[in-house]
C-alpha cells in the first residue's frame, strides 16, 4: 500500500518566513494599489522565492496494513449452563468464529472464563478476564468485544461515570444473551441476618421469596391473595422451624443462640411453580455466638481461708458478674442482738433461688451445708435449673459426709459424687487421671508433667473421699481417689471438687498450681463453651484448608466422611496428635457447606462464599450489561432470536454517530491502523531552477512597469 503526500523542510524558520512575507506585503499592497502594471508579476516572483526558502517535498510512504483485534468471551459459569444456553453459546461461539476468520486484516481472541476458579471467587467475572485479554492489545487496534453470556455477570461496572470510564473500551462491547426473555425462577433471597449474636438473647433474620418479578405490596398481579411458600429452617443440622411465608414479602424469624461459637442456619424454601435451578432455593448463615458478661452466683456456706480465692478469681474477669453471699449467722443463731443495730444483710433467698435463679450462668456452693437457710423448694429449683441447661460446682468441705451434707438434699441426686464418709487430712500432690489427660478441661494443664510423669504442682493437705456414681474422673488426690468429677445432666452440667484447699495454690505453697486456668476450664466446659467439649468433632476453615479435629475420651479409628454442597462424599483418615486428639487437613475443591460425620459425631463447615451470587439470581437479564454496553456504542442480542451477522464499521462513520449494532447484527471497528516501511522525498522546487524563474518574473515586471 503506497500512500503520497505533501510535507515541507523549510530552509528558514518558519517565523522569518513570516517576516519576509509581511515585509514583501507592503510594497505589494502599494502597487496594487496604484494599480502598477507589474504588481502581478512581483507578486508571482515574491510568492516562488517565499515557496522555495518553505522547500516543499513530495512525500511517499510505503505502508503496511495491521489487522484489527476482536475479543469473543465465553460465559462457562453454572448458570451460563443452565437448560439450552450452554448449548447456545458453543454454537453461537463457532458460528462467529467462522464468519470473523473470513474478514481481511482481522484477528479474533476467543476467551473462555467465568468457570469455578476457587474458593474466593464470588461470581461471574468476564470483564477481569476482558481486562487480561487486552493487556497486550493497542487500544486504537481493537475492534470490538463480543459476550456470549446469560448476563448475570458480576464485575461489570455501574452506571456512573467514573465505572465506566475505568471500563476503557475504544470499541464497541456486545452482549449476546443465551436465556429467555421474561424467564422466571423462585429464589429465596436473605435480606438481613447478624454475623454476630449474644447468646440467650433474641436475635432476627429477615428472608424474602421470590417468583421472578414482584408484585405491588398487598396483592399478586390480578387482586388475589399472595401465594405461600413453605421455608424449613435447620440450626446445627437440626430442625429447627417450619413456616410457611408469603411471596414476596419480608418475613422476619426469630431465634436465640444456644451457645457461644458458630451456629449454621441453613434455610431452605419448596420449589415454585417455575423454577430454572434449585440452588438458589436455599440460604447458609452463620452466626458467631458471643457471651454477654456471665453472671455468676457463689455462695460460701461459712468463712473460710479459701473464700477470698474464689472471689479474687472470679472478680479479676471483667466478663463476670459475680453475685457472692457468705452465710455468716444461720438463722438459728441467738445473739441477743437488737435487729436494729444488725449490719448483716438478709439473704435474699427467694429472690435468688426463684425469681432470678434462671438468669444466672453458673452456680457455685463452696463449702455450703444446709443449715436451714435453703428451704428445699429452693434446693429443688436448682436441680431443675440444672437439669434446663444450668451450670453447678460444686466444692465441698469436711462437712460434705455429715448428716447436713449438701449430698443429703434434693441435689444430691445430680452429684456425679457420692461421700464414703472418710475424709484425708495429709499431704498429696493433686494429679490428672488417665481420663483426665484425653479431657480438655485439664490435658496439658501447666505443670502437669508430660505423659505419666508426676505433676510438679504444689501440696494440698484435705481431700473428702467420694465415690463416683457416674461422669468422669479427671483429677485424682489422696490414695489416688477421685478428686474433681465431671457430669451431664439432663441438659445441665455439674463438676464437682472434692477439697477446699484449693485457695493453697493461689498463695504459692510449694510452687502453687495452675488454680486460675483450671478454674476458667471448669467453667467454661461447665457452660458448653465449644472448645472444651470431650467428645466432639471440630472443623475450622482456614485460608483455603478444613483443618478437622476430633476429641473423645477413648480411642476411635473411624475416618471422618466429608460431604460436599454437590453431595459428593469423601472418607478422611484421622492420625493421633496427643491423647484424645486426632486431626487432619481437608482441601476442599469449591465454597460451599460441608458435613462432616464419623457415626457418632457431626460438624458443619461453611467454606468460601456459601451463598454465591452467581446462584443468587439465575434469570437471563440485560441490566447488568446495559450500562457498559451502551457506554461503548454496542448492542444487546439474545440468541433465542438467532445468531447476529457481522458486519465491519468504519471508525470515522461510528465517530459521527453510527450504532455498530442492531437488529440481527452486530459491528466491529474498522480501524484501517498500519505501519511505514518506507519512506521517499522528493524536493518540488529545485533552488536553481526557482531562482531562475523568480528572476524572470522580475524581468518580466521592470519591462512592464517600464514601457
Amino acid at each position: 500500500m503506497t500512500d503520497y503526500s505533501i510535507a515541507f523542510a523549510p530552509l528558514v524558520a518558519w517565523h522569518w518566513l513570516g517576516m519576509l512575507a509581511a515585509l514583501a506585503a507592503v510594497p505589494l499592497a502599494v502597487a496594487f494599489w496604484k494599480r502598477a502594471r507589474g504588481a502581478v508579476w512581483r507578486l508571482g516572483a515574491v510568492a516562488g522565492l517565499l515557496l522555495a526558502l518553505a522547500n516543499p517535498l513530495a512525500v511517499v510512504e510505503e505502508r503496511r496494513g495491521l489487522s484489527d483485534i476482536g475479543l469473543l468471551v465465553i460465559d462457562e459459569s453454572d448458570s451460563a449452563k443452565l437448560g439450552q444456553r450452554s448449548a447456545r453459546i458453543e454454537r453461537a461461539a463457532e458460528t462467529l468464529r467462522e464468519r470473523l476468520a473470513r474478514e481481511k486484516d482481522f484477528d479474533l481472541r476467543i476467551v473462555r472464563a467465568g468457570a469455578a476458579g476457587g474458593l474466593a471467587q464470588d461470581g461471574t467475572r468476564l470483564f477481569d478476564a476482558v481486562e487480561r485479554a487486552l493487556s497486550d492489545v493497542p487500544r486504537n487496534r481493537l475492534a470490538g468485544v463480543a459476550l456470549l453470556t446469560d448476563g448475570q455477570v458480576h464485575d461489570a461496572p455501574a452506571g456512573d461515570a467514573a465505572a465506566l470510564a475505568r471500563l476503557n473500551l475504544p470499541g464497541p462491547l456486545h452482549a449476546l444473551l443465551a436465556g429467555e426473555r421474561n424467564e422466571a425462577d423462585r429464589r429465596l433471597v436473605l435480606e438481613q441476618a447478624p454475623g454476630f449474636a449474644i447468646v440467650a438473647k433474641p436475635q432476627t433474620l429477615t428472608i424474602r421469596v421470590d417468583d421472578g418479578a414482584a408484585p405491588r405490596p398487598g396483592s399478586t398481579a390480578a387482586g388475589t391473595p399472595r401465594a405461600l411458600a413453605l421455608v424449613d429452617i435447620k440450626r446445627n443440622g437440626q430442625p429447627f422451624l417450619s413456616v410457611r411465608v408469603p411471596v414476596g414479602v419480608s418475613t422476619t424469624v426469630d431465634f436465640q443462640l444456644e451457645k457461644a461459637g458458630e451456629t449454621v442456619f441453613e434455610i431452605e424454601v419448596e420449589a415454585g411453580p417455575r423454577e430454572l435451578a434449585l440452588d438458589n432455593n436455599r440460604q447458609i448463615v452463620v452466626v458467631n455466638g458471643v457471651r454477654d458478661r456471665l453472671r455468676v452466683l457463689l455462695v460460701t456456706g461459712e468463712p473460710h481461708a479459701g473464700e477470698r480465692t474464689w472471689r479474687n478469681l472470679l472478680k479479676s474477669d471483667p466478663a463476670v458478674d459475680l453475685v457472692h453471699f457468705t452465710i455468716l449467722r444461720p438463722p438459728e443463731s441467738q445473739d441477743f442482738t437488737p435487729v436494729n443495730e444488725l449490719s448483716l444483710i438478709a439473704f435474699p433467698i427467694r429472690e435468688l433461688f426463684e425469681v432470678k435463679l434462671a438468669e444466672f450462668d453458673l452456680v457455685i456452693f463452696d463449702r455450703y451445708r444446709r443449715r436451714d437457710v435453703l428451704a428445699t423448694i429452693y434446693l429443688d429449683n436448682i436441680v431443675r435449673y440444672v437439669r434446663g441447661g444450668g451450670a453447678l460446682l460444686i466444692a465441698v468441705g469436711s462437712n460434705f459426709s455429715a448428716p447436713n451434707s449438701l449430698f443429703n438434699s434434693p441435689i444430691g441426686q445430680i452429684m456425679p459424687g457420692a461421700p464414703t464418709g472418710q475424709n484425708f487430712d495429709q499431704a498429696y500432690r493433686p494429679s490428672v487421671s488417665a481420663t483426665g489427660r484425653r479431657h480438655p478441661v485439664t490435658s496439658d494443664l501447666p505443670g502437669a508433667g508430660a505423659g505419666t510423669a508426676a505433676p510438679d504442682w504444689g501440696r494440698w493437705f484435705r481431700h473428702i473421699d467420694a465415690e463416683p456414681r457416674r461422669g468422669q474422673v479427671l483429677m485424682s488426690g489422696a490414695n489416688e481417689r477421685p478428686l474433681l468429677l465431671l457430669d451431664r445432666v439432663g441438659d445441665g452440667r455439674v463438676a464437682q471438687l472434692m477439697s477446699d484447699h484449693f485457695w493453697l495454690w493461689a498463695r504459692g505453697l510449694d510452687g502453687g498450681g495452675p488454680h486460675a486456668e483450671l478454674l476458667r476450664r471448669i467453667a467454661h466446659w461447665l457452660m458448653k463453651e465449644p472448645e472444651l467439649e470431650e467428645n466432639d468433632l471440630k472443623v475450622r476453615v482456614r485460608g483455603s484448608r478444613m483443618e478437622i479435629e476430633r476429641r473423645t475420651l477413648e480411642p476411635v479409628q473411624t475416618p471422618v466422611t466429608i460431604t460436599g454442597p454437590d453431595g459428593a462424599a469423601r472418607a478422611v483418615s484421622l492420625a493421633t496428635t496427643r491423647a484424645g486428639r486426632e486431626a487432619a487437613i481437608y482441601t476442599p475443591d469449591r465454597p460451599g457447606l460441608y458435613r462432616l460425620s464419623d457415626g457418632e459425631r457431626t460438624a458443619l463447615a461453611a467454606v468460601g462464599a456459601v451463598n454465591p451470587r452467581e446462584t443468587a439470581d439465575m434469570r437471563t437479564t440485560d441490566a447488568l450489561l446495559k450500562p457498559a454496553v451502551e457506554a461503548t456504542g454496542g448492542s444487546v442480542q439474545w440468541l433465542a432470536d438467532g445468531i447476529p451477522d457481522i458486519r465491519r464499521v468504519r471508525a470515522n462513520r461510528e465517530a459521527g454517530g453510527t450504532v455498530p449494532g442492531g437488529r440481527g447484527w452486530i459491528g466491529f471497528r474498522a480501524n484501517g491502523e498500519y505501519v511505514v516501511t518506507g519512506v521517499s522525498q522528493t524536493p518540488l522546487m529545485p533552488g536553481l531552477l526557482t531562482f531562475l524563474a523568480c528572476l524572470a518574473l522580475l524581468l518580466v515586471a521592470w519591462r512592464r512597469e517600464g514601457r
